[in-house]
């Protein structure tokens, strides 16, 4: 410390460094925050008046060094566009794009109509917390996840289409001695109501 405050160069350069290393960490926290439904009012100021928080679907990249997805498409409903859908991309918290995306097969399946506002309760990293949680996953290192948020289809998990939302992800993992390597080991389905895991299809023998 007493050869920086007799070296002004050393303690300019020195102070640059801290700062910018918090202005880091500060951005990091910030983008680590901007939640799926974060970003579904954040996408509104990017959407026409009419398809406000008229979500019909979400969906993520896989996620890269953790398990917290940093890339998101918010696919709102729009009465005005073509196809019935605008889409807006965020890529840590930030807005890169906004379009309108050909959803052909969307209006055949169902898949154009809003989810239900009220039913939209359990957010991505609730979600996160929730699947780390399941039992068959207590010995396994879970390195990323991508994550999507629609309607339960016709025949959906055995049942019948309720139009309840439902949360679908992807799961990869690694397991010791391999930490450096990691293997998609199958899917868990959360309800977006309640939290309530719903169907948790693992394959762990991947890992073998």
């Amino acid at each position: 410390m007493k050869n920086l405050m007799t070296n002004p160069n050393r303690l300019f350069t020195w102070t640059l460094f801290l700062a910018f290393g918090a202005f880091g960490t500060c951005v990091a926290t910030a983008a680590d925050e901007m939640t799926a439904f974060k970003l579904v009012k954040e996408g509104n100021q990017y959407v026409g008046a009419d398809a406000k928080d008229r979500v019909v679907q979400i969906r993520s990249e896989k996620s890269e060094g953790s398990v917290t997805p940093n890339v998101w498409w918010i696919v709102y409903y729009d009465p005005d566009a073509t196809l019935k859908a605008m889409e807006v991309k965020f890529v840590g918290g930030k807005k890169q794009s906004v379009k309108r995306p050909l959803r052909l097969l969307e209006p055949i399946s169902g898949g154009d109509v809003e989810m239900d506002k009220q039913k939209l309760k359990t957010d991505s990293d609730q979600v996160i917390k929730i699947i780390l949680k399941e039992q068959a996953l207590q010995n396994v290192k879970i390195t990323a996840t991508e994550m999507k948020l629609q309607h339960a289809s016709e025949g959906f998990l055995g049942v019948a289409q309720t139009g309840d939302p439902v949360w679908m992800v992807k799961i990869w993992a690694s397991k010791a001695p391999q930490l450096g390597r990691d293997t998609e080991i199958g899917e868990v389905f959360v309800a977006a109501a309640d939290g309530k895991v719903l169907k948790s299809d693992l394959h762990l023998n991947r890992l073998d």
